[in-house]
């Protein structure tokens, strides 16, 4: 891996014994047939969760008391958990689990820590975040506002109606936060799964393919969920989300930033193994240029990273910040993780390295937790709020 941002020694080290157990260990289940479009298995992600709870390294950014790692030593702890696809799901660093553990570490009531963070922090359970809806319906996507999906109370339960898409992991989970519009506004219910309530019409066949149970489309019939399981008051769904948005954006960025830079090692791998035309492949010029714009990218995702979890670290929202490095690292992984298929020829659209499914993954990041568009809307919407209140200040 390149150089980092100076960290404390026992971080330091922390880090190299993840991306040594994801090098040596983690990485040979690349091939096992247990990997399929909708994910890894259950049971191939419980023996890779073996391995790490053994080297005592599961969930390593939320530390036993409960507390996490900083934003800027956590881009180094999931960057060498994103060494391999399989990484995230072996150290329980893994989307949506993840976001899911931040945020009720944040804002959950201790009785449902107890219920539901813990599992999830163990590693013995999987989580599912109920948000977007099926755009035939009309209904949420990138626009949170447009949320179809009702609530509303009855005596001590919420009646929950809807249906939601691009659900991941909902298929086999075990925690679900499900997001409803009540006449407040919108609101966030913790609810354990399965449920009879909630139900799997059909698991979607996408381009990405490193997350169990994939990504599904869900109908909720008449759900109810006992008054005390709701996040917050009602009304408050959106503050909510907003605790979990910027870290869940910065964090997949440093899974897949972990990733492309075990891609562009591959690739450049090959390209000083492999001969053409008289010479390796490094040597001319055309593939030489592409493996070192793919490290001035490498780069510069880094520092996005590194600059957007110290914004985070001070305790701000970093909205615009977190949108800012969302649209920066997904485009330029995006680049690198194209170069690397290009440098390797026919070889890097095969599966027979990682190289292909990172290529895959990248493309599904560019949309994921936003797509790039929206965030330059939303970036432009800020740069003509600060225009109005520098004029307003002149005048």
């Amino acid at each position: 891996m390149t150089e980092t941002p100076i960290l404390r020694p026992d971080v330091a080290q922390l880090a190299a014994r993840i991306e040594r157990l994801v090098r040596e260990k983690i990485a040979p289940y690349e091939r096992d047939p247990r990997r399929g479009p909708h994910g890894p298995s259950d049971a191939l992600v419980n023996e890779l969760k073996a391995l790490v709870r053994a080297a005592g390294l599961m969930t390593p950014h939320i530390l036993p008391d409960g507390s996490h790692l900083t934003q800027r030593e956590t881009a180094v702890v999931l960057r060498a958990t994103g060494l391999s696809p399989l990484g995230p799901l072996a150290f329980n660093t893994a989307a949506p689990d993840e976001g899911n553990m931040y945020l009720l570490g944040k804002v959950g009531a201790p009785q449902l820590k107890e219920r539901f963070l813990a599992p999830l922090v163990a590693g013995r359970a999987r989580s599912a975040f109920f948000m977007t809806e099926p755009a035939e319906d009309g209904g949420a996507g990138s626009d949170p506002s447009m949320m179809k999906t009702t609530c509303r109370l009855d005596g001590n339960h919420w009646v929950i109606n809807g249906r939601k898409a691009f659900i991941t992991g909902a298929e086999g989970a075990a925690v679900g936060i499900v997001m409803a519009r009540s006449e407040d506004g919108a609101c966030m219910f913790l609810v354990d799964l399965p449920n009879p309530a909630i139900r799997v019409e059909r698991v979607l066949d996408t381009l990405d393919s490193s997350m169990p149970g994939g990504h599904a489309v869900v109908a909720i019939e008449d759900l109810r969920v006992p008054a005390d399981q709701m996040l917050g008051q009602s009304g408050e769904g959106f503050k909510y989300a907003q605790v979990r948005l910027s870290p869940a954006r910065l964090s997949h960025c440093m899974r897949w930033l972990g990733a492309c830079t075990r891609a562009h090692e591959i690739a450049l791998d090959y390209a000083c193994r492999r001969q053409a035309f008289g010479k390796l492949l490094i040597d001319h010029e055309g593939v030489g240029f592409m493996l070192a714009e793919n490290e001035i990218d490498l780069k510069q995702a880094e520092l996005m990273i590194d600059w957007c979890a110290g914004v985070l670290d001070t305790g701000a929202l970093g909205v615009v910040e977190s949108s800012m490095t969302k649209v920066s690292v997904s485009e330029a992984l995006m680049r690198v993780a194209d170069r690397c298929v290009q440098v390797m020829g026919g070889s890097g659209v095969t599966g027979d390295t990682i190289v292909e499914q990172v290529f895959r993954e990248i493309r599904a990041f560019r949309i994921y937790d936003g797509p790039t568009e929206v965030h330059k809307w939303s970036l432009a919407k800020a740069l003509k709020r600060r225009v109005a209140r520098v004029a307003e200040t002149a005048r």
